[in-house]
């Protein structure tokens, strides 16, 4: 999939558009469904209001992340079709950088859709993506979501969801799980039932967390004090004010 678009880089909206693109051939090629379309048209409005920024908070928050996903004694970075058009190779590489699992999981399952995720993210430099065998249940769940590998999403402490994804995150909470959630809405679902809402546009979040892991690695106690300084009212109500209050011009 290509990531050519005909925008000059100079064009205020190049990155905004850049990413509607990547969306658009996640859809041709079979990885994004085209409700994806309108999930990614709805965070960009957010992320307008924010500014199209990191703010201090969600920084906060991407550090957070880091040390839980350092500290896991089993960690899984989850992956649908939207994060995996717009940051495949972003994703392995915190994989990498934190020795998190990859595993496919989507609303809208097919084989062939898990197949194709799961190919473009080893195109992309992954050697394992879990997701195909979906031998486990997360119990609450009617949809296809409920279904995970057990060795992988059914077996972790720590879990990465990226994008909105209310009811999943809502019942992995309920197993136990420590949840890292990036959502560009802060009063999703999401984002509210979530250890680490992180309120930043996924192409922003997912490469801080992977710096800031690397920051954080072989230090037990600087990860220890990312988890404990973090504040997740305090993280969601800031990305509240600050949509509610931004200055856009």
């Amino acid at each position: 999939m290509s990531d050519d678009v005909e925008v000059p880089e100079s064009h205020p909206r190049y990155e905004s558009l850049l990413t509607r693109h990547r969306i658009e051939a996640g859809v041709d090629r079979g990885i994004t469904s085209r409700q994806g379309l309108i999930a990614q048209g709805r965070g960009e409005a957010f992320d307008y209001l924010l500014g199209e920024r990191t703010i201090d908070s969600a920084d906060r928050a991407e550090r957070a992340a880091a040390a839980h996903l350092l500290s896991a004694d089993h960690a899984v970075i989850s992956v649908n079709g939207n994060a995996a058009a717009l940051v495949p190779g972003e994703l392995v590489e915190l994989a990498e950088a934190t020795g998190a699992d990859l595993e496919v999981n989507l609303f809208n399952r097919t084989e062939e859709r898990i197949e194709a995720i799961a190919e473009y993210l080893r195109e992309h430099g992954a050697s394992e993506v879990k997701g195909l065998i979906a031998d486990g249940r997360i119990p609450g769940l009617d949809h296809e979501r409920a279904k995970v590998d057990a060795d992988g999403i059914g077996d972790a402490d720590v879990v990465l969801v990226p994008l909105e994804d209310g009811d999943r995150a809502e019942a992995l909470g309920e197993m136990g799980k420590t949840e890292l959630v990036v959502d560009l809405n802060p009063r999703s679902r999401s984002a509210e039932v979530a250890a680490v809402p992180i309120v930043d546009n996924i192409i922003r979040a997912v490469p801080n967390v992977t710096e800031h892991a690397r920051a954080l690695r072989g230090d037990a106690e600087a990860q220890r004090a990312a988890i404990e300084d973090f504040d997740a009212d305090s993280a969601r109500a800031d990305a509240e004010r600050t949509i509610r209050e931004g200055d856009l011009e």
